[in-house]
């Protein structure tokens, strides 16, 4: 069994973003010359994410209204987190879309079903972060 490790790294200039990151794992799974196997690609902050969904801008947006809902950055003093801090949501909007996917590699590509991409979800940039893809197989 073969494998490969390779680390994607992000600076987002914005808060927040949502970023398809799907043609660099595919070059992932090139490079690591496996055939068969699994993808496993992981946020590896504990304020960003790693999930799959569609890349469609509408529901990007509602990704945005709904997490803020959920967990809204404002005002910062309701989060006991936030105490010389100001990320304490981007901590929850990290755990409601989580921390990593696994995909399924059939004769070298990303076994995916209808419109799955793979998105890097941002909740707490303005710096550099990574993701690791790490990759298993024959």
């Amino acid at each position: 069994m073969k494998s490969y490790r390779k680390e994607l790294w992000f600076e987002v200039p914005t808060r927040r973003a949502l970023i398809n990151i799907t043609p660099q794992v595919e070059e992932c799974l090139r490079e690591s010359g496996i055939r068969e196997g699994l993808v496993l690609c992981n946020a590896m902050h504990i304020t960003a994410s790693v999930f799959i969904n569609d890349d469609e801008s509408g529901l990007h947006h509602d990704y945005e209204v709904w997490l803020e809902r959920l967990a809204p950055h404002e005002p910062v003093s309701q989060y006991r987190h936030n105490v010389g801090e100001d990320n304490a949501d981007a901590h929850m909007k990290r755990q409601i879309m989580g921390r990593e996917v696994v995909v399924a590699v059939t004769n070298g590509q990303l076994d995916f079903g209808t419109w799955e991409r793979i998105f890097y979800g941002e909740f707490d940039g303005r710096r550099r972060k990574r993701a690791l893809v790490k990759i298993i197989g024959e």
